[in-house]
C-alpha cells in the first residue's frame, strides 16, 4: 500500500478480502498518471459487514457533468452502519475524475467512457483508464447500480434502463421506484454491458439533469438503493413502495430534427403522447415556423432537449414505447 498525505490510504487494487469485517473504509485508487507523471486518483468507499453476503457496487459520474449520483453515494455511506450489514457495499462517487474536474462529459482525449467499456490494457488513454477501473474495482461487484443523468442541453425523467427479461435485473429495476422502466439489454461499450459480461447483475439509473443537484431525485435514488440492499438481505428494514406504478417501455428511441433553427419541445417529461400529437415546433431566426414535428406513435416522454438552438439532426425528445 502506498502512502499519501491524507487520512485516506492510496491503493492500486481494491481487495475486499483484505478488509476487516464491520468497517467502513475510504480509499484513493490510483488508476493512471497524467502528462506530468502525477497520479490520477478516484475515490472509493467500502462498507464491509460483519457477516458474509452479496457485494453491491454503486457508481456515479462516468460522465463528468452528471452529478446527482455523487450525493446519493455520499449520503448512503454516511448513513450505513457496517455492524448491521451482511456483505459488502462499494461506492465510487466519481468514476471519470479528469472530466469531473473540468465539468465536461467526455474524457480528456474526447472519448465517451460509456461507449468504450471494458477498454483495453494497451489501448489509448481512455481505454486504459476504463480497463483498469473494471479490473481493479468493478470485478469485486456481484450487483451494480450505475448512476447517470441527462447530458448538456437535455433533461431526463427519473428512469431505469435494464434487461427487463432477466428476472434479477427486472427486480433490481422495480426496486428503484423509477417513473419509467425501459427494457434495454446491455449494450456494447457501456459500464452496464461490461459488468453484465462479467456476470454482474447491473442496471442504469438515470437521475435527472446534468450539472446540478436535484434534492428530490437524490432522495429517490437513495431510497431505491436502500430497497435493493433490504431485498438482498444486506441490511434490516422495510422496502418502500413507489408512490405510483412506473410506465414500462418495451423499447425507446430519440427523435431528431431534419433542419436547423430555434426549437420548442412541447410535452413535459413523463407526459404520455399520442400518435400524431404535435411535439415540437422549429422556427427560423425571424420567428417563422419552418417545421412542426408530430409523435410517430403513442408513447411516454423519457427525456427531451431544452436547448432552443438546434442544428440539423439535433435531438427533439426521447420517446418510450409502453407495453400498455
Amino acid at each position: 500500500m502506498l502512502s499519501l498525505d491524507t487520512d485516506n490510504p492510496v491503493i492500486e487494487q481494491l481487495n475486499i478480502d483484505e478488509l476487516a469485517p464491520g468497517t467502513l473504509t475510504r480509499f484513493w485508487l490510483h488508476l493512471v498518471t497524467d502528462g506530468m507523471g502525477l497520479p490520477v486518483y478516484i475515490p472509493v468507499l467500502v462498507a464491509k459487514g460483519t457477516q458474509p453476503g452479496p457485494r453491491v457496487g454503486v457508481t456515479a459520474a462516468v460522465h463528468g457533468n452528471e452529478l446527482n449520483g455523487i450525493p446519493i453515494i455520499q449520503r448512503l455511506f454516511k448513513e450505513l452502519n457496517p455492524a448491521l450489514i451482511k456483505g459488502t457495499i462499494i461506492g465510487v462517487p466519481v468514476v471519470n475524475a479528469p472530466a469531473f474536474l473540468r465539468s465536461t462529459r467526455r474524457f480528456i482525449d474526447g472519448y465517451d467512457l460509456n461507449h468504450i467499456m471494458p477498454g483495453k490494457p494497451d489501448g489509448n488513454v481512455s481505454e486504459v483508464y476504463v480497463h483498469r477501473f473494471i479490473q481493479r474495482v468493478v470485478k469485486n461487484f456481484e450487483y451494480l447500480i450505475d448512476l447517470h443523468t441527462a447530458s448538456f442541453g437535455r433533461i431526463n425523467s427519473y428512469y431505469i434502463r435494464a434487461d427487463l427479461k432477466d428476472p434479477i435485473t427486472r427486480q433490481m429495476a422495480r426496486l428503484q421506484n423509477a417513473q419509467i422502466l425501459v427494457h434495454n439489454p446491455p449494450s456494447d461499450g457501456t459500464l452496464r454491458g461490461a459488468a453484465d459480461a462479467l456476470g454482474i447483475h447491473a442496471v442504469t439509473l438515470e437521475v435527472g439533469d446534468p450539472n446540478t443537484f436535484q434534492k428530490g431525485h437524490i432522495r429517490s435514488g437513495l431510497t431505491g438503493i436502500y430497497n435493493l440492499l433490504i431485498h438482498l438481505g444486506m441490511i434490516p428494514g422495510q422496502i418502500e413502495p413507489p408512490d405510483q406504478q412506473a410506465a414500462v417501455c418495451s423499447h425507446s428511441y430519440w427523435l431528431y430534427t431534419d433542419g436547423g433553427g430555434i426549437l420548442s419541445v412541447h410535452p413535459k417529461i413523463t407526459e404520455r403522447v399520442s400518435k400524431g400529437q404535435l411535439i415540437a415546433t422549429l422556427r427560423d431566426v425571424f420567428g417563422d415556423v419552418q417545421r412542426e414535428y408530430l409523435a410517430p406513435e403513442d408513447g411516454v416522454v423519457i427525456g427531451k432537449s431544452i436547448n432552443p438552438i438546434n442544428q440539423t439532426g439535433g435531438r427533439i425528445l426521447h420517446l418510450g414505447v409502453t407495453d400498455v
